[in-house]
């Protein structure tokens, strides 16, 4: 719990007791961390459910690097938090470096081994919680929205869910549906290719799905069309994201983005991981700029890579990974995949078409978030994303 917490402890053991029975006992236990001031509350609680007999205070929180352990009022015994550390991670790091890209798992290590590094730290330059696509909803207007998926994808309800909540009719769209001519993409005004496992999320996934359209020339023809429309928007996450990629040449002002390559650890990465929205002529990220989220990452070929130098100084990035000092960032694990300068965001010139790696669409509500500030409501800022998207089809 110390090292999750990056917090030094006093543990202290009864004068009357026997240090190293008391320390060495194998009986059954458990340990709960009560906040400052409601010790109290937290024994009453014990002691309605006849556990008071059986608990007893045993450590303090401190603030600084120091674990100590107290007996009888002296120190019997005391280390550096990092000392402890270390012992702790050395077979997690050795068995990691095997299996792993040696370097990312140094990295994480050493991320990790930091007393004082800042953790995630969120900053928002907008209310999550204002509607601003509530006036549009009132309207009773539901634009439709195709939620695009392959054999294998596995993202689709939460795309749904999001679009859904922001005011869109969200209709469930298999690429078969579009091969057998089911389904025509000119009956929507969006698109949201889904993350997941397509073809088994083996090697070149996103390629063996956009290969699937391209070598098809109706379905070439129809998402040509639909990418050229002024009136559509599409969005990619993940598996999307690389499948998306792949038709640049079908999407105006998409031409410098990268395609996604295996993660530098060489594993599948799942992970909260921080993002900072760039400006960018993006509709998703209307009014995010600058700000700092927290969001759900789920990948194993995430890796931006760019076909030439001259395409990523000019790609329209619109969001990259930071670390906890807000900095753009290649090292592992704040950067997952080792994609250059953080970035893992891009949109086409126009704003239309925008693809990233990492999943918001997994994390529109807070209590989906693994960690999240208190203070956040029912909507998380990825919220902000589709709500925009509603509001710019009016």
């Amino acid at each position: 719990m110390a090292f999750a917490g990056h917090v030094g402890l006093d543990v202290t053991i009864d004068a009357g007791a026997d240090l190293a029975a008391t320390l060495f006992n194998e009986e059954l236990g458990v340990v709960v961390q009560v906040a400052a001031g409601r010790e109290d509350e937290f024994e009453a609680l014990a002691g309605r459910h006849g556990l008071a007999d059986a608990s007893q205070r045993i450590a303090e929180v401190r603030r600084d690097d120091a674990v100590r352990v107290l007996h009888g009022g002296a120190v019997a015994a005391g280390w550096g938090w990092q000392e402890l550390f270390d012992a702790w991670w050395s077979t997690t790091h050795a068995i990691q470096r095997l299996r792993d890209e040696p370097g990312s798992a140094d990295a994480e290590r050493d991320a990790a081994r930091s007393f004082d590094a800042p953790g995630l730290v969120p900053t928002l330059g907008f209310d999550a919680a204002e509607d601003v696509a509530a006036p549009f909803i009132g309207t009773g207007a539901r634009p439709r929205v195709a939620v695009l998926r392959e054999q294998g994808v596995n993202g689709q309800v939460e795309m749904a869910a999001a679009f859904t909540r922001a005011g869109f009719e969200a209709v469930d769209v298999h690429m078969s549906d579009l091969v057998a001519g089911r389904v025509a993409l000119d009956a929507f005004q969006g698109l949201a290719a889904c993350g997941g496992f397509s073809y088994g999320d083996v090697l070149g996934a996103g390629r063996g799905w956009a290969t699937s359209i391209l070598e098809r020339e109706a379905v070439r023809a129809q998402f040509a069309a639909f990418f050229e429309r002024e009136d559509s928007f599409s969005l990619g996450v993940c598996n999307g994201c690389q499948m998306l990629s792949q038709l640049k040449a079908l999407i105006p002002g998409a031409q410098h983005w990268p395609q996604f390559l295996r993660n530098r650890s060489e594993q599948y990465e799942a992970r909260l991981a921080m993002l900072e929205i760039l400006d960018s002529p993006s509709l998703f990220f209307d009014g995010m700029a600058g700000s700092r989220i927290p969001v759900a990452v789920a990948h194993g070929e995430g890796r931006a890579s760019f076909a030439s130098d001259g395409d990523r100084k000019a790609v329209l990035a619109a969001a990259r990974y930071v670390d906890g000092h807000g900095a753009a960032t290649e090292a592992y694990p704040a950067n997952p995949n080792g994609s250059p300068e953080g970035l893992t965001a891009f949109t086409s010139s126009d704003g239309r078409a925008t693809i990233l790696m990492p999943h918001p669409e997994r994390v529109f509500r807070s209590v989906q978030m693994s960690w999240r500030p208190a203070p956040w409501g029912e909507d998380s800022p990825w919220m902000r994303m589709f709500r925009n998207a509603r509001a710019a089809v009016g």
